[in-house]
Order: structure tokens, then C-alpha cells, then sequence
């Protein structure tokens, strides 16, 4: 009866933090249903390897989501930065007329951007699989 109990109370805890990240949500406006690029042509996570191919063709835009001084410290030459936690609020900031890379340090938060993103209409948006450590672990560049 003890497991039952946690059981239930995990799920109220998982629904209230649904309500709540709904609610913080819920004056963001999707973007308009024909500026997005309806069948995305690349899979939701992309390796290192795939991003390195495509992060330099205009058509790709590459949204860093780690906080200011984490891209100080490096990024993808290019990448623009959006922290995660303003997202919500710059969300009319994210091109729908391109393939929109999301990075951070090893995926977990562009893995929430990507996802965050995608519940909001935008489909042609993707997460760079093991972020910056990735990257710089292969010896791409980055800008400082």
C-alpha cells in the first residue's frame, strides 16, 4: 500500500508541475501555421558530425541555449544565443523559415528546447546530441 501511496503522490506532482510549466505557457503564441517548414528533412537529435556539415549554410540557424557566460566561454562560430530560460518569453525570436539547431553544453537543456519548441508548432527545429563537449571533444572550432 506504500508503493500505491508514492505512486500517487508522484503523479500529482507530475501534474501539478504540468499545470504550472502550461500555465507560464499559455500567452505564448504559436508561430503562424504557414512560415513553418512543415516536413523537417533531418531527424529530431543530430550528431556533432551532422551540425558541423550544416551549421555554416544560411538556411540553418544554430540557437545556443546555455546561459551568457557559458557562450563567453565558447560557441559554434555563428550560434546565436537564447538561454533556455528565456525562451518562453523570445520564443517569436526563433526563425520558422529555416532548420533551427538547438545547443547547449552536453544536450539536456537544447534537448528541452528542441521538445519545448516542438509543442509549440515548430517542426524543422533539432538537438545537437552531445553539445559543446561533443564538439569541442571532435576539434571543431568555436568563437569566444
Amino acid at each position: 500500500m506504500h508503493k500505491r501511496a508514492q505512486q500517487i503522490q508522484l503523479f500529482g506532482l507530475a501534474l501539478i508541475l504540468l499545470v504550472l510549466t502550461g500555465c507560464g505557457a499559455a500567452s505564448i503564441a504559436a508561430p503562424a501555421a504557414e512560415a513553418i517548414i512543415i516536413e523537417p528533412t533531418l531527424p529530431r537529435n543530430l550528431s556533432v558530425a551532422e551540425v558541423h556539415a550544416l551549421y555554416t549554410d544560411p538556411d540553418v540557424t544554430v540557437i545556443d541555449v546555455r546561459e551568457a557566460w557559458e557562450y563567453a566561454e565558447g560557441h559554434i562560430p555563428g550560434a546565436l544565443l537564447l538561454p533556455l530560460d528565456q525562451l518562453p518569453a523570445r520564443l517569436n525570436e526563433i526563425p520558422t523559415d529555416q532548420m533551427v539547431i538547438f545547443v547547449c553544453r552536453s544536450d539536456n537543456r537544447s534537448g528541452q528546447a528542441t521538445n519545448y519548441a516542438r509543442q509549440r508548432g515548430f517542426t524543422n527545429v533539432h538537438n545537437m546530441l552531445g553539445g559543446m563537449i561533443a564538439w569541442q571533444a571532435a576539434g571543431y572550432d568555436i568563437d569566444n
